[in-house]
C-alpha cells in the first residue's frame, strides 16, 4: 500500500488555486463571449442576406478546421500589437492571459454557433411563420420566440461543450500560463522525482 504524503497539501494550495484561478477566468469569459458571438454567428448562417451567411460560414470553418494551439500562438502574437497601438500599452506590459481569453473566445463561438444553429433548426418553422403572421419581425421572431425553446433544447451539449473547454485550457502551457492543469502536473512531477506519493500530486499525474 502506498503511504501517501498529506503534509504536502497545505503547502500546494496556494499554487493550485491560483492555476484554478486562471482556468476559471479563461473558462468563464470563453462560455459567456463564445455562446453570444456564437449565437450571432448561428443566425447570420441562417440569413437569407448572402454575404452574412458566406461570412459566418468562413469563420466557422476556419476556427474548427485549425488546431486550437495555432490558434493561441496566433492571437498571442497579434493581440499584444494591436492593444499597444490602440490603447497604448507598454510592451513590458503582460497581456498573455488576455490574449488566451481572447483566442479561447474566438474558438469557442465557432462550435457554439454549430450547436445553436443546430438547435434553432430543431424548432418548427410553422412558429416562425405564426409569429410574422401576428405581426412580429423576423428578428422578434428569433429573439421571443426561437431562441429561448432552442436554449432549453441546446443546454445539455452547451454545458458538454463547456466541459470540453475547461478541459482544453491546459493548452495555455505554450504561452507559458500556469493553469490549474500545469500546475497540477508540475507538482505532480515534484513527487515523482522526490519519491514522495503526495495526495496533491494526483492531478499532476493524470495531467500528464
Amino acid at each position: 500500500m502506498l503511504d501517501l504524503d498529506w503534509s504536502s497539501i497545505l503547502p500546494a494550495l496556494p499554487y493550485l488555486m491560483q492555476g484554478l484561478v486562471i482556468t476559471l477566468k479563461i473558462t468563464v469569459t470563453a462560455v459567456v463571449i463564445g455562446i453570444v458571438w456564437g449565437t450571432l454567428l448561428a443566425v447570420m448562417r441562417l440569413s437569407s442576406f448572402k454575404p452574412i451567411a458566406w461570412f459566418a460560414t468562413a469563420y466557422v470553418n476556419v476556427f474548427r478546421s485549425v488546431p486550437l494551439v495555432m490558434v493561441l500562438l496566433w492571437f498571442y502574437l497579434v493581440v499584444p500589437g494591436f492593444l499597444q497601438s490602440v490603447l497604448g500599452l507598454s510592451p513590458k506590459t503582460d497581456i498573455r492571459l488576455i490574449s488566451a481569453m481572447v483566442a479561447f473566445s474566438m474558438f469557442e463561438a465557432a462550435y457554439y454557433s454549430e450547436i445553436i444553429r443546430a438547435g434553432i433548426q430543431s424548432i418548427s418553422r410553422g412558429q416562425s411563420n405564426a409569429a410574422l403572421a401576428l405581426g412580429m419581425t423576423q428578428w422578434q421572431s428569433m429573439k421571443l420566440i426561437i431562441l429561448p425553446q432552442a436554449f432549453r433544447a441546446m443546454v445539455p451539449l452547451l454545458l458538454t461543450q463547456g466541459i470540453v473547454l475547461f478541459q482544453d485550457t491546459s493548452l495555455v502551457y505554450v504561452l507559458s500560463l500556469a493553469d490549474f492543469f500545469r500546475t497540477a502536473s508540475t507538482i505532480g512531477e515534484r513527487g515523482r522525482y522526490t519519491g514522495r506519493d503526495d495526495p496533491v500530486c494526483r492531478p499532476g499525474l493524470f495531467c500528464d
